[in-house]
């Protein structure tokens, strides 16, 4: 009887070992996954953002001179809302993506305002590609056709926007230059 009850005991001890296990693992996971995704929350803050002087300095001065700061609507778009897709799989891509950031910032690539302006081409292009590659997504989510009141656009710009509508042009082909200063392409300057 006492062999029986012990061997029962150290089943139930097994048991519950596995299962205090399974529970700290579960709970470790938790803990993990609520960080992970908090840090990567908060890497969509406009603070974080401009945090480092590279972006405070240039496209931030710029972007704060747009309709997508300051509006009569009072709706302020951030760098994240442009920059970052909302899903949450597309949203990891791109913070993988970013990691390379991090390696420019380390090596000052774009740390005076010279080397900013001497990659601000490359930059842009390599954005409007990203953005062209998904539709305009980031834009979408604020934007759409079927939300647009045509009647209150002046006429040339209702004409544009039906028929980039009907051509099913994505946002970034007509709107470049909207929160930052256009870049000085080499190929479109005149020889002297």
């Amino acid at each position: 009887m006492i062999k029986k009850l012990w061997q029962w005991l150290k089943r139930l001890g097994s048991r519950f070992a596995w299962s205090a296990i399974f529970a700290a693992g579960g709970i470790a996971g938790i803990i993990f996954w609520g960080g992970f995704n908090t840090f990567m929350e908060y890497t969509n803050t406009l603070g974080f953002c401009i945090s480092c002087h590279e972006m405070r300095d240039i496209p931030y001065t710029e972007y704060r001179k747009t309709a997508h700061y300051e509006n009569a609507a009072g709706v302020r778009v951030i760098c994240s809302d442009c920059h970052v897709p909302k899903a949450w799989t597309a949203k990891l891509v791109r913070k993988i993506k970013a990691s390379n950031e991090i390696f420019h910032k380390l090596a000052g690539t774009i740390s005076t305002p010279e080397k900013f302006e001497a990659k601000r081409l490359e930059l842009a292009r390599r954005v409007w590609a990203s953005m062209e590659a998904s539709d305009s997504r980031e834009c979408r989510n604020c934007h759409s056709y079927e939300a647009m009141a045509f009647h209150k656009q002046s006429r040339r710009g209702r004409e544009k926007m039906q028929e980039a509508q009907k051509q099913g042009k994505t946002c970034i082909e007509c709107h470049k230059g909207i929160a930052h200063k256009l870049p000085v392409n080499p190929d479109d300057e005149e020889d002297d």
